[in-house]
């Protein structure tokens, strides 16, 4: 049986570029329908959004830690669960939510926030709990990475477009306005055909280890999903808080933790696995959910 830690992804640096310049469209063109009133939310609704933050860079990627003791998948499988577990919220969580009758505002609010406090939360949480799991830990000491480096490379793809968004959406209304859905549709659709391009390049070695990671991915996005509703109904908040909250923390930037992958780990195959199967797999488990809860009585969302 192959060693999923030799797996590697073949993947040319001018890819890379290009999958960079494509977050940051993506981010761009989310920042694009956010306003300054959203991150407002925080201090407005000050329970809800704590809840969704803690959710989100505390209790889910502990609970992941937890799941590497459980499961002890190989270290490139764990490195790739805990970067998948450090990321922000995903770029479609605000739909997902929206489909799921939850709670949007809410949802815009805390992506525009984690997304800002990823460029802080991310590293810290990868290397936080990375260094307190030990297969982890010896494989992160063999490859000497920096945090520096990491938190540089998030500034760039994460804070500079949100900010271009949010400076466009302040001094250009009408044009973010026209471009934001556009922007968002053509953005998701180059980012998914880049994901099958992808896989086709490396069709047959997805082949051989898709059905021994798929579980992997399959059980952490479920407890995700999970813990963050039930957390949020233990707060006590109401049903479209907590449904917007289970969705903001199953729904993680797989796109960002690929970048990472390649830029840092030099395609390691099985982090790069497990980031692109969270992508398609999120996105089809989020959705579901949504198609349940929509289908469930207006009473619950009361």
């Amino acid at each position: 049986m192959q060693d999923l830690d030799a797996v590697r992804i073949n993947f040319h640096e001018s890819g890379l570029v290009f999958l960079n310049i494509l977050l940051g469209l993506i981010m761009f063109g989310i920042a694009l329908e956010l306003k300054l009133e959203d991150f407002k939310l925080l201090f407005k609704k000050p329970r809800a959004s704590v809840t969704g933050i803690v959710s989100q860079f505390f209790l889910f990627p502990f609970a992941t830690y937890l799941l590497l003791w459980i499961l002890n998948p190989p270290p490139g499988v764990a490195l790739g669960m805990l970067l998948v577990a450090a990321c922000p919220g995903g770029n479609i969580s605000n739909f997902i939510t929206s489909l799921a009758k939850g709670n949007t505002a809410l949802s815009i609010s805390l992506t525009a926030v984690s997304s800002s406090l990823a460029i802080v939360a991310t590293p810290f949480n990868f290397f936080f709990w990375g260094n307190l799991y030990p297969p982890v830990h010896k494989t992160l000491k063999e490859i000497t990475l920096d945090p520096f480096d990491v938190f540089k490379a998030i500034l760039i793809i994460l804070l500079i477009p949100i900010t271009l968004g949010l400076l466009t959406n302040r001094f250009l209304p009408k044009f973010a306005k026209k471009a934001e859905k556009p922007l968002k549709l053509l953005s998701a659709l180059i980012f998914a055909a880049f994901l099958v391009i992808a896989l086709a390049a490396n069709f047959q070695a997805f082949l051989q280890v898709i059905h021994r990671v798929f579980l992997y991915v399959f059980l952490m996005n479920s407890i995700g999903f999970i813990l963050g509703y039930y957390f949020a109904k233990w707060m006590r908040l109401d049903e479209k808080d907590a449904r917007c909250i289970s969705i903001e923390t199953g729904i993680q930037n797989s796109g960002l933790g690929l970048v990472l992958i390649f830029a840092f780990f030099g395609g390691q195959g099985s982090m790069a696995i497990i980031a692109a199967i969270w992508g398609i797999w999120h996105a089809i488990a989020g959705v579901s959910l949504a198609w349940f809860w929509s289908k469930r009585t207006e009473s619950a969302t009361a």
